[in-house]
């Protein structure tokens, strides 16, 4: 029977109507109750057995200094006297990237992981305070093993029941808000050692739709399902609504090591208005040529929006639809490799997620948690597609 769940008698043979009838079908319930209640002490003795050993174990953490090496996916690592905090721009150079480190998105930890090697069966990790509610996940020789859900002013994160043995951890970091690190403990009979991530390294640029906010937690972002899938080290530097091709993120992405860059662009200069036609194609090629002078042979990608339904016809008070947009970044990539360069690439948005996507959206432009996936999943095949020329337009 399920906890909580009381049957009662029925009415077939040997159960008269009347008096006698009551009796046995309370007789009936009498028993049911003593089993549920039974049932019911079985499961809060198991519970209490359970969460006493938790809490043995939490007692017996051993605690180990932050190192700078669990760190991946952040651009630089500032080191702060309650701990270390990893930004996605250089952190040193914070008043170039007005206003407030783009907007105050560099601080956010969207693709930011922790990364080691240990046997522990439980993981404490210390932060500052959380500014808002946000989610963390734990991930164990690549696949997903637990998620917490934490409210504001957190400042702790224990992911408890991890699978035995020596194994590879990821712990990645809210893709909503900025996080300290200030310490991290695990059982006190393990150890655990930074682990390496000598994958070839990608970077992707992009808005709202590349920092994946409303994704179902942080390891679910599509940047972060697409890298698992190729195969590669993921450094995002999707900017919630401030992906607007400034000339600082050219010379960022110029100075990051990157076997593959990916640039998302134009949906955030439509909802902003903060270019028109005259001016998107020459920022675009200043954000291309800038790259390339240091990565003058690193595939580069350049993908146009996704669909954005109303935003497919309407124009923003510049005079911009997302056609257009598309029309103008396939334009600009036809001119500069017929330049020579024959590793820059384009992959149309609307053949990664078209109008028959659209039911995904949640606001006529965000993807959802079921939207974020299918981007993930696809992302591998179009890119391989973009690779070949095929999706050239």
């Amino acid at each position: 029977m399920a906890r909580g769940e009381f049957r009662s008698g029925g009415s077939g043979a040997g159960c008269g109507s009347g008096a006698g009838g009551v009796k046995n079908e309370n007789s009936v319930k009498n028993v049911e109750n003593e089993k549920s209640v039974k049932n019911v002490n079985n499961e809060k003795s198991a519970e209490s057995e359970k969460s006493e050993k938790n809490e043995k174990r939490l007692n017996n953490l051993r605690h180990l200094p932050v190192q700078e090496a669990w760190f991946h996916g952040a651009v630089s690592l500032e080191q702060r006297q309650e701990g270390i905090k990893p930004w996605r721009i250089p952190f040193r150079d914070y008043d170039l990237y007005p206003p407030d480190g783009i907007g105050g998105k560099a601080e956010i930890c969207s693709g930011i992981r922790l990364r080691l090697s240990t046997g522990s069966e439980t993981l404490l990790l210390r932060f500052e305070p959380l500014a808002e509610d946000a989610s963390l996940d734990c991930v164990a020789d690549g696949s997903l093993v637990q998620t917490l859900r934490l409210a504001a002013e957190a400042g702790e994160a224990c992911f408890t029941g991890l699978p035995p043995g020596v194994k590879e951890l990821e712990i990645y970091l809210p893709q909503n808000t900025g996080v300290k690190i200030s310490g991290l403990a695990i059982d006190d009979n393990a150890v655990a050692e930074p682990l390496a991530d000598t994958r070839p390294r990608w970077v992707t640029y992009g808005s709202s739709i590349t920092q994946c906010v409303a994704a179902s937690s942080p390891s679910r972002t599509w940047p972060v399902i697409a890298a698992g899938e190729i195969g590669y080290h993921l450094t995002n530097l999707g900017f919630s609504g401030n992906c607007l091709m400034e000339p600082m993120i050219g010379r960022l992405i110029r100075d990051l090591p990157a076997d593959l860059i990916t640039l998302c662009v134009g949906v955030n200069i439509y909802g902003a208005a903060s270019s028109s036609p005259r001016m998107f194609k020459p920022l675009l090629i200043g954000l291309l040529e800038t790259i390339r002078e240091k990565h003058t042979k690193t595939p580069l990608v350049v993908i146009s929006p996704i669909y954005g339904t109303e935003r497919e016809t309407e124009e923003n008070p510049l005079g911009f639809t997302l056609p257009l947009m598309r029309r103008e970044i396939a334009d600009t990539v036809k001119l500069l490799q017929a330049r020579g360069d024959r590793h820059l690439h384009y992959l149309d948005g609307l053949e990664w997620f078209g109008p028959a996507d659209g039911n995904l959206l949640t606001d006529g432009l965000h993807p959802g948690p079921e939207g974020y996936e299918l981007l993930g999943s696809r992302f591998g095949s179009r890119l391989a597609a973009a690779l070949r020329e095929e999706m050239l337009h």
